[in-house]
């Protein structure tokens, strides 16, 4: 199964469905169900803006599922600020040109320990 790593809060916040687009740089033609994998990077800054301790975030692990069934390219600032309740993100990502929106978001209930690539990879671990 295919799985993308994000950083945490980000992570967290997609497999509680608190984050329903996910912000990235490039575009992806991959349409389908993935896992979300926390890295082992925190954004600390995005965790104090949101009221999260950074201490009680899962990282380096396979934490839930989602299902990525479109990309939306942002055009202008005003579009990407229109997103902000859906994308979640600091000013920091401005610069981000695609969004990844994302549906039927899950957590595990049991995370799994595995080392995170760039972009979308595959692997073989078992959904729990």
């Amino acid at each position: 199964m295919r799985c993308l790593s994000l950083k945490q809060p980000f992570a967290d916040m997609v497999v509680d469905g608190k984050k329903t687009i996910e912000l990235r740089k490039w575009n992806t033609h991959f349409r389908g169900r993935f896992i979300v994998h926390a890295s082992g990077t925190v954004d600390r800054y995005a965790c104090s803006v949101l009221g999260i301790d950074p201490g009680s975030l899962i990282k380096k692990a396979a934490i839930g599922e989602a299902t990525l069934v479109d990309v939306k390219k942002y055009e202008n600032l005003k579009e990407f600020e229109g997103d902000r309740e859906k994308h979640r993100a600091t000013d920091a990502y401005r610069n981000s040109v695609y969004g990844f929106i994302l549906k039927a978001a899950r957590r595990f209930r049991k995370p799994v320990a595995m080392k995170g690539r760039l972009g979308f990879f595959e692997t073989d671990i078992r959904v729990p």
